[in-house]
């Protein structure tokens, strides 16, 4: 076998912890280089997880041995770091959302293309076993023809445990553009592409406390809906409701899929693992179907890239997919500012799920 993928990482805030724990245990990957604007905070990282280099933005970039780059940086800085990396001659992952406006990803996309290069972009936890699970049995036909969805993600705030909160009420984030893009990839994983949203939006408070951390006490400003309600309607003629909030005193997770024989309840699409439960027609009974783990979380996408690159063949977590999933959240917002449907002008085709014997643990390169 060949050497690891040489992977650097942008970014040494909260998230870098989980994609370190998994991109240096990896066989297939190797992380050289930590960068940061704060140079101390991407060395502090760099010793805890071993990483040989670290320093500025420019450590990674440079680095001769690096070919994919890891984007962990704030939203808004998304799409500036990323063509960064593009022009360096880089291949990128990008934390979602791959951009807070559609020219900034579009123009991520094509710069790629004309250089050859892979945009990844989160989530990549549909490739987890519990929404590869599900959405196989939906495949084998277990609940019949998927007809609707319920989503639902119901919180009171990030700024309950989350250090330095605010960029997640700003531009690019709220509940719609930080959590919303796990459950509207899983949902294009099951009925694909999305052709056109409705949405309503609101705020409950225009200020909110840091709950945590060395700033707790300190205030900060809402500048987004902190609750969205949308429906979705998709390219195939079916539809979900949808509804993302920070604004809940319940804390609740539900992925549902309705279809002509039974409904099936999916994982926290969040979350890489968990067990797929079916109520059939006419049973008042949920019945546990499959009960999976995973081996490895936040990363396996870039891991599934690294494979790809080295195979020859498209990765499933691709930009277009992260692009379409951005596109559809923008015309949500739209739709809440205008109170009409929004037509979704993307599309993209369904990922292909992974073979049912794909590892991330196991040497391929």
């Amino acid at each position: 076998m060949g050497r690891p993928i040489g992977v650097g990482v942008i970014g040494a805030g909260t998230i870098s912890d989980t994609y370190l724990e998994n991109l240096t245990n990896f066989a297939d990957t190797e992380v050289l280089a930590i960068g940061d604007i704060v140079p101390e905070a991407a060395r502090e990282k760099a010793a805890k997880y071993e990483v040989p280099a670290a320093g500025d933005v420019d450590a990674v970039v440079d680095h001769a041995d690096i070919e994919i780059i890891v984007n962990l940086t704030i939203p808004a800085a998304h799409a500036d770091v990323a063509s960064a990396v593009i022009k360096a001659g880089k291949h990128v992952w990008n934390e979602k959302p791959l951009a807070l406006d559609r020219p900034s990803g579009g123009t991520v996309l094509r710069d790629a293309e004309r250089a050859g290069l892979l945009v990844g972009c989160a989530p990549d936890t549909f490739l987890g076993p519990g929404l590869q699970t599900a959405c196989r049995l939906i495949e084998q036909g277990m609940i019949g023809t998927p007809l609707t969805a319920l989503a639902l993600l119901q919180l009171p705030g990030p700024e309950l445990w989350h250090p330095n909160p605010a960029f997640l009420y700003a531009a690019g984030a709220g509940p719609l553009f930080d959590l919303g893009p796990y459950y509207l990839t899983a949902l294009v994983q099951v009925f694909g592409p999305v052709s056109a949203v409705a949405g309503l939006g609101s705020k409950a408070r225009e200020r909110r406390v840091i709950g945590s951390g060395p700033k707790a006490g300190e205030e900060f400003d809402v500048t987004v809906p902190s609750h969205v309600s949308a429906l979705v309607q998709f390219e195939s003629g079916q539809s979900a409701q949808t509804m993302f909030s920070f604004d809940s005193a319940l804390p609740r997770t539900l992925l549902e899929v309705n279809g002509t024989e039974a409904t099936m309840l999916f994982p926290d699409p969040n979350y890489f693992d968990g067990a797929v439960a079916i109520r059939r027609r006419g049973s008042e009974e949920w019945e546990t179907v499959a009960t999976t783990t995973a081996s490895a979380a936040r990363g396996t996408g870039v891991l599934e890239m690294a494979r790809a690159l080295r195979e020859g063949r498209p990765h499933r977590a691709q930009g277009a997919l992260g692009y379409h999933v951005l596109d559809t959240m923008i015309a949500i917002a739209e739709s809440v500012d205008s109170r009409a449907f929004v037509e979704v002008e993307s599309s993209v085709d369904k990922p292909p799920l992974l073979p049912d014997d794909w590892d991330p643990i196991a040497p391929t390169i």
